[in-house]
């Protein structure tokens, strides 16, 4: 009696081609996703980037073809001496003083209120957004109407307690500040909402332990939320720097610059495309470009060190 042996199943040859495949394709799939933005940054951010920062060191001119001369460092000395630039970058800080600020708190202050208020914070939530998502274009024109000298909103109403309204966007001593308070009004919804949502992140248990040891809302605020808040404030001051930093749309559409409250990018905009001096306004920008990244590099060091003191 003889029996029969089975030989064991054959198994395919090791390629490299099956090994290597799906492991290939997995790793190539996000780069493709990310190709088209990879392209456009490239194409947008970063090539215009490096064209303008080619451009600051030539006295490059839009009524003359090429670059032109190269001047080295001359574009930027003469920057330096300009009164034009100092006073614009002095209108920048002026309007960052006057809103960064008042931004940070009051979308704090507005966002607890909020956040404990039980029915009806969606209403809340909508008022404050709202302004956020309307166009540069058509916040100008709402405010240029109410501000209007004689026949404004807000003339209107001052007029009827007997009070006599400045020129608010004329009146040097008044434009900034006008600015700003649209500033206010126009973005506020921004730090509003990311402040909402850093609070509905924190455990409720916090607060029902702390009522149950007697600390009231106060108490609570003051212990729980705006320690633990801290992360979104450095995020939003630092977001909020920088845009202010970069201020232009209002500032041109409400006052084209004028009564003292033109900024540096409308400096840069003025050089660039009114006197044609392309290679001074490329200088301007990149030195611009340097001091929003001294400041916000700085602020970031500030709050890490401060993070490791809070851990340690």
């Amino acid at each position: 009696m003889t029996t029969a042996t089975v030989a064991p199943p054959r198994t395919p040859p090791f390629t490299s081609d099956t090994a290597t495949t799906p492991r290939t394709r997995g790793n190539a799939a996000p780069w493709l996703f990310l190709a088209p933005f990879g392209v456009l940054y490239l194409l947008f951010v970063l090539g215009p980037t490096a064209y303008g920062f080619v451009l600051s060191f030539f006295d490059t001119s839009l009524v003359r073809p090429g670059l032109g001369d190269a001047v080295g460092f001359g574009n930027f000395t003469d920057l330096l001496a300009s009164a034009d630039f100092w006073s614009s970058l002095g209108n920048t800080v002026r309007f960052t003083l006057f809103t960064t600020p008042v931004l940070v708190v009051l979308s704090l202050v507005l966002a607890v209120l909020v956040n404990r208020v039980g029915r009806g914070n969606r209403v809340f939530r909508f008022a404050f957004f709202l302004p956020y998502v309307l166009p540069s274009a058509t916040v100008a024109l709402i405010w240029m109407f109410i501000l209007t000298p004689d026949s404004g909103g807000l003339a209107t109403v001052l007029g009827a307690v007997g009070v006599d309204a400045p020129s608010w966007l004329g009146d040097p001593d008044w434009a900034m500040q006008a600015i700003a308070g649209v500033t206010l009004w126009w973005t506020l919804g921004f730090n509003f909402v990311l402040y909402l949502a850093a609070l509905q992140d924190i455990p409720r248990e916090l607060y029902e332990a702390a009522a149950i040891d007697g600390a009231g809302p106060w108490q609570q605020t003051a212990r729980i939320t705006f320690p633990l808040l801290h992360r979104t404030t450095a995020l939003v001051t630092a977001l909020q720097l920088i845009a202010s930093l970069k201020v232009f749309d209002q500032i041109y559409l409400m006052t084209m610059g004028a009564a003292d409250t033109r900024p540096v990018l409308e400096y840069v905009y003025d050089t660039g495309f009114t006197d044609y001096r392309v290679g001074a306004a490329s200088a301007a920008s990149m030195l611009y470009f340097l001091l929003i990244l001294l400041v916000s590099g700085l602020w970031l060091l500030a709050t890490r060190r401060r993070d490791r003191e809070v851990i340690r």
